[in-house]
C-alpha cells in the first residue's frame, strides 16, 4: 500500500521534511516512489509547499495520508476533514478501554 508521508532531512536539531509517496512497508528515509513538496516547521510561520497536482494524483490513486500529513493537507485545504478518530493516539485508546472495562 502507498503512503503519504514525511522524509526527515536536513541537519541535527533543524529538522526539515519533504512529503514523499512511499510503500508503507519501507523505513521512513528509504526510497520513495515520488516527492511532491517539503514542509520546515523551524520558520515563523511553518514553510509548506506541495505540488497540489501530483498530490490529488496520488490521494486519487488510492495513496494514504499519514496522521500528520493529513492535518497538514487540511490547513492547506487538500482535504476537507480527517475521518473522526483517525489522529487520536493509540494509547488514549487503549486508557479509555481500560477505564471502561473497570
Amino acid at each position: 500500500m502507498l503512503k503519504i508521508r514525511l522524509k526527515r532531512i536536513g541537519k541535527k536539531k533543524q529538522p526539515s521534511y519533504r512529503f514523499v509517496v512511499a510503500q508503507s512497508s519501507r523505513s521512513r528515509d528509504s526510497k520513495t516512489v515520488e516527492e511532491i513538496g517539503y514542509y520546515d516547521p523551524m520558520t515563523k510561520p511553518s514553510t509548506v509547499k506541495i505540488n497540489v497536482d501530483r498530490a490529488k494524483y496520488w490521494l486519487g490513486c488510492g495513496a494514504q495520508p499519514t496522521d500528520t500529513v493529513a492535518q497538514i493537507f487540511v490547513k492547506e485545504k487538500l482535504l476537507k476533514e480527517i475521518k473522526k478518530g483517525s489522529v487520536q493516539s493509540k494509547g488514549r485508546e487503549k486508557k479509555k478501554q481500560k477505564k471502561e472495562e473497570k
